[in-house]
């Protein structure tokens, strides 16, 4: 639903408070709800497994700007991966009880959602998974959220470890529209914002409808790094002593002394801007569909889909002048490399629904796709030396493709209980198919220069070799494509049981077969609710999941020019220093040289219990506790690097790269967690509408065990290949999965309307969290409350205004980050909230 449909139902609603309290209050457990039940729905204090339910109203009282952040301000279960860096920083994933989004599933309409072509790598989770898109779904087109919480892999598909999410689109008449700008409160680049959004709904014959929906937004380009304290842009680099530069350069020490003088005063001069990392430059539109349309009086022709075009531009690290990466005829003072993205997203569902001889049925088929093109307006190769292109046009391709089938089934039968039996079954197909596609080929083939006198200011460098890739780019060749397909095939019962009135039992069984080899698992889960009286209840759930790897972390491979703090001899500091790096797949032969192996399926199993509490029917008070293990969880390795690494390298022909990555089969894992929600809703006479609605998590995840360094890292003397600050699973991969996410979050909201007013406060709490370093050196960061409110006025019959800010204290992350003194990036925490600050904004909406 757009922010004017929100806007104008707040106003309806304040006007329907003049009437007598007991009508309009809207209780809370009279919500209902579809996900994670077959049959007849149930209201959500009904449903036998916690679930949250997200109107697209309140959605948009968030003032989030994109989908995936507006959602995690609502729910204390979910967190939001800010990504403020390189080609995948457009991706900010929400993981889901702490666990990363490859373990929750994504359902549009009840029908799974496609994956993105990107893989996830953030500071909170380098897992490498392929997570949905949340913000490529046009939030003008969604009517609701439900948030089941609660293992469904028995249910919907085998990797449903964490939950279910599943986005109903809006099929309301009348057409809306809306307009919002606004601005970032702080930021050194384009601050400002605005999105447009329009939906048409109209009924089609008898009994149908069809809704269409667009928007269109863009966010400029913004960063927020503290300044560079390491000045030194000009001068001589600290990894050049001056009898190197006397040596190299022909000049004499006198020349070399006077360049140093005058470098020296230009440095002074610089504002220590050295990174640009921060919110991307985004330009997207986003349509949708969804209709229905009867065919007979038994059965329903449905469909819906969406398509989203996405333009990204992402700033790097600050390339200088006197860096082996730059050259003076291109760049005099030094670069910010761009990251340009083009993607396009779409999917599309078609199916029908209805009764068949006595049976409910539903068939459907869908098909999604997302792809994007990387390449860059502003960068080089250095190793081309100063001829080199500044832009480039390609440099690596991405696609995920995935067509799925279903089949449904749903009948109940008196068999003499006290509710009929309700018996449901049914079979998913399922193709997946990820590809990669190389970069032009000056962008991959291996050149080499070496500076020559004249090529840069002062001549620090000649006789050093160039930077050998495009800088701050991911670029593909033809050994990194990937064209990896899975079949997957499903089969599952489902079976609801009312053995008395009161007490409800379910048990599902699940069998699936994936055609890489990944497994041929099955499924159950079991859980009850039994209902003590109309005030109180209890429910649990036990389950069994299973999760193959995601095709990226299977088939992925690539090269990158990044940059990396590394330990230089020379001057005895950690410097950022331009490197390469290559991430190879699990099975490849270069993989197996560091101990790579094909990867396996993880395996999980969970439990949870619950109470609901229901004294009146305005209140309902909910509380639900959890566990998930999971064994053999995928993670990444650290980067590893060092003389023996390099040397391993080169003898097998990789010559230039100075790191390695893989993925691996790391670690069990187990989770344990509590979820606590309240929701209050009154309308005193005279005084509006009021809700209140508290909610709580508490989340942590343990290592079980660790994994072994591979024998392929040691000499023969037993000795590793690893420099100081490699790590083969370091503090930092293992602080990913245990600390990095705050272990609480506490959200409070407040709804107010009378007659053409409205206020929205929501304002959350994120507990304390660490960041581990590979070397071990703890960072903490302590709690932050983020607060949010919105006003709305219905200014006249058809029109609504409001303002609004997030974050309005402009809170930040902590400055107790492994910073660098080259960038000024790093010193802020890895946020679990969106670390820009405050954004103000004004809207207006209209309704016909």
């Amino acid at each position: 639903m757009s922010a004017a449909t929100a806007a104008l139902t707040i106003a309806d609603a304040a006007q329907a408070d003049e009437a007598p309290a007991a009508a309009s209050a809207a209780a809370p457990e009279k919500e209902i709800v579809i996900t994670g039940v077959r049959g007849s729905p149930r209201t959500v204090t009904e449903s036998p497994a916690p679930i949250d339910v997200v109107s697209g109203e309140r959605l948009a009282q968030t003032g989030g700007a994109e989908f995936g952040e507006a959602l995690t301000k609502i729910l204390p279960s979910l967190n939001f991966s800010a990504t403020n860096a390189g080609v995948f920083s457009i991706v900010r994933p929400v993981s889901n009880r702490g666990l990363s989004p490859a373990y929750t599933l994504v359902l549009v309409n009840g029908k799974r959602r496609h994956n993105s072509g990107f893989m996830t790598n953030t500071t909170q989770d380098t897992s490498g998974v392929n997570a949905v898109d949340l913000d490529l779904i046009p939030v003008s087109a969604i009517s609701r959220i439900e948030v089941l919480k609660d293992s469904a892999a028995a249910q919907y598909g085998t990797d449903a470890i964490a939950g279910v999410i599943n986005i109903q689109l809006s099929h309301a008449e009348g057409l809306d529209a809306s307009f919002r700008y606004g601005s970032q409160y702080v930021g050194e680049g384009d601050r400002d914002s605005w999105q447009g959004e329009i939906g048409y709904g109209t009924a089609i014959g008898d009994g149908g409808f069809l809704r269409l929906s667009a928007d269109y937004r863009r966010r400029g380009g913004n960063w927020w790094n503290l300044k560079a304290t390491d000045t030194n842009i000009y001068g001589r680099p600290s990894g050049r002593t001056v009898a190197q530069v006397i040596s190299s350069s022909g000049q004499t020490a006198a020349q070399v002394q006077a360049n140093s003088d005058e470098a020296a005063a230009r440095n002074a001069a610089w504002d220590g801007d050295g990174a640009h990392n921060g919110d991307p430059e985004i330009k997207a539109f986003n349509l949708s569909y969804n209709t229905e349309l009867p065919l007979t009086d038994e059965l329903t022709f449905y469909s819906f889909g969406t398509y989203g075009e996405r333009d990204a531009q992402i700033g790097n690290n600050f390339r200088r002048p006197n860096s082996n990466a730059n050259f003076t005829a291109l760049f005099p003072d030094g670069y910010y490399p761009l990251n340009n993205i083009d993607e396009k997203d779409f999917q599309f569902v078609a199916g029908v629904k209805g009764d068949l001889a006595g049976w409910n049925l539903d068939l459907s088929s869908s098909f999604g796709r997302n792809w994007s093109r990387q390449f860059s307006k502003l960068s080089i190769k250095p190793s081309l030396g100063p001829t080199s292109p500044t832009e480039w046009p390609n440099l690596a391709n991405f696609e995920f493709r995935q067509w799925t089938h279903n089949l449904d089934l749903t009948r109940e039968f008196e068999v003499g209980l006290a509710r009929p039996l309700q018996v449901s079954f049914g079979a998913e197909y399922r193709l997946d198919r990820f590809r990669t596609f190389a970069a032009d080929a000056l962008a991959y083939t291996p050149a080499t220069y070496v500076f020559q006198p004249g090529d840069q200011e002062y001549d620090w460098n000649v006789g050093v070799a160039a930077s050998p890739v495009v800088q701050g780019a991911i670029v593909l060749s033809p050994e990194d494509e990937a064209d990896a397909t899975r079949r997957v095939y499903a089969g599952y019962v489902d079976l609801g049981i009312y053995p008395l009135d009161q007490w409800y039992i379910g048990a599902a069984v699940r069998a699936e077969h994936y055609s890489d080899g990944s497994g041929s698992p099955v499924g159950v889960k079991l859980n009850t609710r039994y209902e003590f009286s109309p005030v109180v209840a209890i429910r649990g759930t036990v389950g069994t999941g299973f999760r193959a790897p995601s095709l990226t972390q299977s088939a992925y491979a690539q090269t990158d020019g990044r940059t990396a703090l590394v330990f230089n001899p020379v001057s005895g500091l950690t410097e950022l220093t331009p490197t390469v790096a290559k991430l190879v797949t699990p099975d490849s032969a270069i993989g197996a040289l560091f101990g790579a192996k094909p990867l396996k399926s993880e395996r999980s199993w969970n439990a949870g219990a619950g109470v609901v509490i229901t004294p009146v029917s305005n209140l309902s008070v909910t509380a639900d506790g959890y566990y998930i293990k999971i064994k053999n969880r995928i993670a990444r390795t650290g980067r590893l690097y060092g003389t023996g690494i390099t040397a391993l390298l080169n003898a097998n022909g990789l010559t230039g790269i100075e790191q390695i990555e893989y993925f691996f089969n790391a670690v069990d894992t187990s989770t344990r967690g509590l979820d606590v929600v309240a929701d209050w809703t009154v309308s005193p006479v005279g005084f509006g509408r009021l809700n209140l609605n508290a909610a709580f998590n508490y989340n942590k995840t343990t290592v079980d065990k660790l994994p072994t360094v591979p024998a392929q890292l040691f000499d023969a003397g037993g000795v590793s290949l690893l420099a100081t600050g490699s790590a083969f699973f370091g503090g930092d991969r293992i602080g990913e999965l245990e600390v990095i996410n705050p272990r609480t979050k506490i959200v409070l909201n407040a709804n107010w309307t009378r007659g053409i007013f409205g206020i929205a406060l929501t304002t959350a709490r994120y507990g304390k969290y660490t960041q581990r370093t590979a070397a071990g050196d703890d960072r903490h960061f302590g709690a932050k409350w983020i607060t949010d409110a919105s006003v709305s006025a219905q200014v006249t019959e058809f029109a609504t205004l409001q303002i609004g800010a997030t974050n309005i204290f402009n809170v930040r992350p902590e400055t107790n980050g492994p910073g660098s003194p080259q960038t000024g990036q790093g010193y802020y925490g890895p946020s679990p909230f969106n670390p820009n600050g405050g954004y103000y904004y004004g809207l207006i909406a209209v309704s016909f």
